[in-house]
């Protein structure tokens, strides 16, 4: 006779996965705020950390969209999960801006511009990135933001018809760089720039 509790079913790790990440129908349903300008600031996070493929940028906009911090990394992954996502998310938007969560409504939006391969159309890599924003803006008292792609080919904003040529992704990156909320380039110790 065995005493105890029984233990849940067994579930595959990539229902698991698939479970956090959105359809692009969900993202155009969420009531994502438009970029006034998406070309300036796309171009203004490219100059401030690269173009490099396999890179992912995490703006934070004051209410004017202007953007007052930003963190770079690299990730690689074969099998993209929103919840990893949102952790490495919220670890970079810790290190550089201190949460909202004590206002009643967010003033501040963080962007996430993935620097991917392919072309422009929707892939389980995009849908766990756009989960894990969704959720760490929840955790950190932000404004969910556009989500943005920059592939060879160009950019695009998801859930928008806005997209262009220029920037563009180059070669892959190493690294993480880290901005302050004063702009300038900080490497993390250990790590490559980007």
């Amino acid at each position: 006779m065995t005493f105890g509790f029984t233990p849940p079913p067994p579930t595959t790790d990539s229902a698991s996965r698939l479970s956090r990440a959105l359809e692009p129908a969900e993202w155009s349903s969420a009531g994502i705020p438009l970029l006034r300008n998406p070309r300036e600031m796309i171009r203004e996070l490219c100059e401030r950390h690269g173009t490099a493929l396999s890179t992912v940028i995490v703006g934070v906009l004051d209410p004017d969209e202007r953007l007052v911090a930003s963190a770079s990394f690299g990730h690689r992954t074969e099998h993209p999960d929103g919840w990893e996502f949102r952790n490495a998310l919220l670890v970079r938007l810790r290190r550089v801006i201190p949460h909202d969560l004590r206002r009643r409504v967010p003033l501040r939006t963080a962007i996430l511009v993935c620097y991917r391969s392919g072309d422009h159309r929707w892939t389980e890599l995009d849908g766990a990135w756009m989960w894990g924003l969704r959720d760490a803006c929840t955790l950190h008292g932000l404004r969910c933001g556009a989500y943005v792609t920059v592939t060879p080919g160009g950019w695009q904003v998801f859930g928008e018809e806005r997209g262009g040529r220029h920037p563009h992704a180059t070669v892959p990156s190493g690294g993480e760089t880290t901005v302050s909320p004063a702009g300038a380039l900080e490497p993390r110790t250990g790590e490559h720039t980007a």
